[in-house]
């Protein structure tokens, strides 16, 4: 009995291996017509500058779509090449580790969308856990995650852009290697990092915005900001009350006439110096304010106060300034 089985067996292989022949001679000869003009049975050569494939007897065009499976940049020489080529994603500051390491996700599905048993559940709970746990190597990067993450958080209740959440990663991280952490919260320095990363992208945010998404109150964040700043001499312009305009503007749905208008009113105030000592914010506020009455928009001191975060008295002293220097500059 047993050697009948083994007989079959070896004619089972026998006959696998035949097939397996076939189809590699098969795939051979395909392969070989492939690269063999239709024509005139001449080498094909494949010209990768123009995309196209040709016959180098006969010149005959035999493809005219191929794909270029190049990289989308060019290289003149090796350092070069070296420094553009890349595999996978592209490096970001806003994560610790760049990026870089593996992120096992919190799907309980396989590679076919089918649910995992419990036993593989369990398995995957266990490696989620050891891999997070291997991602920060000491106490520094655990202090950057929880920090860059305090960042991306705050920066998405404030509909900040991905440029400044870069920008506010790269002065966390700067306070960071400079020992500048040391008797100062994490939140508080990562609040001050967003908040100078806006006023240096031109989309600044107010102190009472920041503080209602931080974590600290306005007195330490003012505190951290101003260290900061000295100690990493960043460049930082005061602000523009105008950058303040299109968003106010924006959510009071007001026209472009409105804000060109106070564009045109803050522009005034600066010539003549009214704008000096005054808070920025309630400023742009203000403009919105008299521009919407200029141009007959209906829009109230309250609205304008809830969306600015500035008071109405401050709003009421404010527009007036505004619209007394139209009027001198109209008479003069």
């Amino acid at each position: 009995m047993s050697d009948t089985t083994t007989t079959r067996t070896y004619e089972t292989d026998a006959k696998a291996r035949d097939l397996k022949s076939r189809e590699t001679e098969h795939k051979e000869r395909q392969r070989d017509e492939d690269q063999v003009c239709p024509e005139c049975s001449g080498q094909l050569i494949h010209d990768d500058d123009h995309g196209e494939t040709v016959c180098g007897e006969c010149g005959l065009v035999v493809e005219d779509t191929v794909v270029d499976r190049g990289p989308e940049w060019r290289a003149f020489d090796a350092a070069e090449r070296d420094s553009k080529s890349r595999v996978g994603a592209p490096t970001t500051k806003m994560m610790h580790d760049k990026g870089l390491s593996t992120n096992i996700g919190w799907q309980n599905k396989d590679a076919y969308g089918k649910s995992l048993s419990p036993r593989q559940r369990e398995q995957m709970q266990r490696l989620r856990t050891w891999n997070e746990r291997f991602r920060t190597r000491d106490s520094k990067e655990r202090n950057l995650k929880q920090a860059l993450g305090e960042i991306d958080r705050m920066a998405s209740a404030l509909g900040l852009p991905e440029n400044v959440r870069e920008t506010a990663s790269v002065i966390y991280r700067r306070a960071l290697n400079d020992d500048l952490l040391p008797g100062r919260s994490i939140e508080g320095v990562a609040t001050a990092s967003l908040y100078a990363a806006a006023r240096m992208a031109g989309t600044p945010r107010s102190l009472d915005e920041l503080e209602k998404v931080s974590r600290v109150d306005k007195m330490e964040l003012t505190r951290t900001y101003r260290y900061i700043v000295r100690e990493l001499k960043l460049e930082i312009k005061p602000a523009d009350p105008e950058q303040y305009v299109p968003r106010f503007a924006s959510e009071l749905g007001l026209s472009d006439e409105a804000e060109r208008q106070a564009r045109h009113l803050l522009r005034g105030a600066k010539e003549t110096g009214v704008h000096s000592g005054k808070s920025p914010v309630g400023l742009a506020a203000a403009a919105v304010y008299a521009a919407a009455l200029l141009t007959n928009e209906k829009v109230t001191q309250s609205e304008v106060s809830a969306v600015a975060d500035i008071s109405e008295v401050t709003i009421r002293n404010r527009y007036k300034e505004l619209l007394e220097v139209q009027d001198g500059n109209l008479f003069a």
